[in-house]
């Protein structure tokens, strides 16, 4: 059976990296015609070898998400042209039954699943947040929407929304604005600065403008406006969290998203997107496992002269059809508020069922 095994196992992984390979070379393509009409522009000029560079930082985000697919199409595949050449009928007499060859396919699941979670929580986070630097050194620097990132933090006695414009390549914010309110949520006061860095126990602001507004019961009209080269303003909202602001979801790790959620929740934030998304880190690298169970059944289809390609088109129907599915279940939860998890969950749920039922209905029964 070691044998068996590693036939199976270099036969699915070659396949796996091929197909893989494949994909990335097409993203890479259209990532890099993308980036095409940026080149020559920007602050400092953006030349061909950056913009290379940027779309290889790409490339572990893009095998994160495509691992699952490419372990479908690759493992329908090994399984098809076994069937095809009659091989897989001899490996049946020769002891691998339908539990074993689950078995066997379970393990290879397993290690690509470690592998995806490796690439889509260290790897891709790394690579995507160099990417970005690299491309703010071009745009001037990292910005979402018109109005940049606002926070949100609740300290003893007063409530503090935060804006920030625009994080530089080297970390340092730029268009800084905090607004100060007070437990009944009257404003307070209004801090603006034009740039500001991370020190330890707070924020430096430099350039800073803070005007402060009279208490609603006071009989003194007066607002006070003073200008300070350098403000401290004490905060525990420190750099990585403005980083997760600025970046999407779904490219930062797990352990950032978590934390994350925990400071919406404290500053009573809603925090369903994050939650989702942090459900869906835990439990996309499971769906290599249901892609092996899923292939498994078309090692025991009986297969004519060529018809092999058109199983594999189906594959990578079927996985296109689960990335979608795992998309849209993201946008509908969030938008009808569904339980985070139960909605992250529920893709692989459904293919988990219905491999279960065509490793049952083709390989048991028939």
């Amino acid at each position: 059976m070691r044998t068996i095994r590693r036939l199976i196992f270099r036969e699915v992984v070659l396949s796996v990296l091929f197909v893989a390979l494949g994909f990335l070379s097409l993203f890479f393509f259209f990532d890099f015609v993308e980036e095409l009409p940026d080149v020559g522009k920007g602050t400092t000029p953006y030349h061909l070898t950056q913009a290379l560079v940027y779309v290889s930082l790409m490339i572990p985000s893009h095998l994160y998400e495509l691992l699952p697919i490419a372990v479908l199409i690759g493992t329908i595949f090994v399984m098809a042209r076994l069937a095809q050449s009659s091989e897989y009928t001899i490996l049946r007499t020769s002891g691998l039954g339908p539990w074993r060859a689950l078995r066997t396919l379970m393990v290879l699941g397993l290690l690509f699943t470690l592998l995806t979670f490796a690439c889509g929580d260290y790897l891709a986070p790394v690579a995507d947040r160099a990417g970005r630097l690299l491309k703010a050194r071009f745009e001037g620097g990292i910005s979402v929407g018109q109005t940049g990132a606002w926070l949100k933090e609740r300290q003893r006695y007063n409530s503090y929304s935060v804006n920030v414009g625009v994080m530089d390549p080297d970390g340092n914010m730029r268009a800084i604005r905090i607004f100060e309110t007070d437990s009944r949520g009257f404003l307070v006061s209004v801090t603006q600065a034009q740039k500001g860095r991370f020190v330890e126990g707070g924020w430096l602001l430099e350039g800073a403008e803070r005007t402060e507004f009279p208490e609603a019961n006071s009989t003194q009209a007066k607002v006070e406006r003073t200008l300070n080269p350098r403000l401290h303003w004490p905060t525990e909202i420190s750099q990585e969290m403005v980083s997760v602001a600025l970046l999407k979801p779904d490219r930062m790790s797990t352990l950032a998203l978590f934390e994350y959620i925990r400071h919406l929740e404290a500053n009573s934030q809603t925090s369903q997107r994050y939650e989702i998304e942090f459900w869906r880190k835990v439990f996309y690298p499971l769906s290599c496992l249901v892609m092996v169970v899923l292939a498994l059944p078309f090692a025991y289809l009986h297969f004519r002269s060529g018809g092999i390609t058109t199983y594999v088109f189906g594959g990578v129907l079927v996985g296109i059809s689960f990335f979608m599915l795992n998309n849209v279940f993201g946008y509908i939860g969030n938008l009808r508020s569904w339980v985070p998890w139960i909605t992250a969950a529920a893709p692989g749920l459904i293919y988990t069922g219905f491999s279960l039922g065509a490793f049952g209905w083709l390989v048991l029964r028939r």
